[in-house]
């Protein structure tokens, strides 16, 4: 696998999540503070392995951390946070979008797919 730009960004927005409770004031909201400190940990973590080691796996480490930010306001009941909320599902959906596209980035993992799915 190839470096790729993708993986840069989702440090930062890993980053980003891990202060943005400081940053936007919820530090004090035990469920989403925790939720933003330990997942922006594990996105900085899985991206940086992705900087230095380019594999499919750490993407799709990523592609699920991502996935769980969508999902986590309404897991952890936080939703009614509208600002917070936002921003976990901005950063969720940015950090699979740009997983998703770091992955097919990949000439070898885009052939693989495109041998082995029809589209």
């Amino acid at each position: 696998m190839t470096k790729r730009w993708q993986d840069g960004i989702n440090m930062l927005l890993g980053v980003w999540l891990f202060v943005s409770p400081w940053a936007m004031d919820y530090a004090t909201h035990q469920a989403a503070a925790w939720n933003a400190y330990v997942l922006g940990t594990l996105i900085v973590v899985f991206a940086a392995f992705a900087v230095y080691m380019p594999e499919v796996w750490e993407e799709l480490f990523n592609m699920g951390f991502g996935a769980w930010l969508v999902i986590s306001p309404y897991a952890l009941g936080f939703v009614s946070q509208t600002t917070v909320a936002i921003n976990v599902v901005a950063v969720g959906v940015l950090t699979v979008g740009f997983a998703t596209w770091a992955m097919f980035s990949d000439t070898e993992f885009s052939k693989w797919w495109h041998e082995h799915h029809f589209f």
